[in-house]
């Protein structure tokens, strides 16, 4: 069984972090509360991972602006915003700074936890595209500088004898190249190569 997800719960409500916090972990989420804006952001840097439930009328540093702090650090952690009832034009402002989704207050229990759950598919779908493309560069790094112009030619969608002439080498040469890279970056296709080369950030 994997670890339940974590949620960083921020609202400077005592009840609404009391009964959020039962109702979230009775749905198997791990729940840490923080009171304000500011408490939470003097633990962001060195916090867990998770998805971040962030009220956003709060005193002192409203969720806009602990928003936009985030964003200033590069924390990648995904942001539901929690509105008042009616507040639309402060949850299209959210959206817009980067929240993935928005609650009304008071929530049903259901749409809370919808919104979470999605968030949470989005983080981890990031996480697997970080996987891959730590794996593509290692395939590309095996490469020797030589093989590596004659990805860019291919990558460009260049034929073997363009890539020959630009590189001032034979096309058999080029060949030669084009099948160690292939071996090297274990793929059986060109669209295989192309594939691992652009999750590399090679071309794009």
């Amino acid at each position: 069984m994997t670890e339940a997800r974590l949620i960083h719960l921020v609202d400077d409500d005592e009840a609404i972090r009391h009964s959020a916090s039962f109702m979230l972990r009775h749905a198997g989420f791990r729940v840490k509360t923080y009171p304000d804006g500011v408490a939470f952001l003097a633990q962001v840097d060195a916090a867990e991972p998770g998805c971040i439930l962030l009220d956003v009328q709060m005193p002192g540093m409203d969720g806009l602006e602990v928003q936009e702090e985030l964003k200033t650090r590069g924390v990648a952690m995904p942001v539901i915003v929690l509105t008042g009832h009616g507040d639309v034009g402060v949850a299209v402002r959210a959206m817009k700074a980067g929240a993935v989704d928005f609650v009304e207050k008071p929530y049903a229990k259901q749409s809370l936890v919808d919104a979470l759950t999605r968030a949470f598919e989005r983080l981890e779908a990031r996480r697997r595209e970080d996987v891959l493309a730590d794996e593509a560069r290692g395939l590309v790094e095996r490469l020797t500088p030589r093989e590596k112009d004659v990805l860019l030619g291919l990558v460009d969608g260049q034929t073997n004898k363009a890539i020959a002439e630009a590189l001032d080498i034979s096309p058999r040469t080029v060949e030669i190249h084009r099948a160690n890279l292939m071996e090297k970056m274990e793929a059986a296709s060109l669209s295989t190569v192309l594939r691992i080369a652009f999750a590399a950030g090679i071309g794009r």
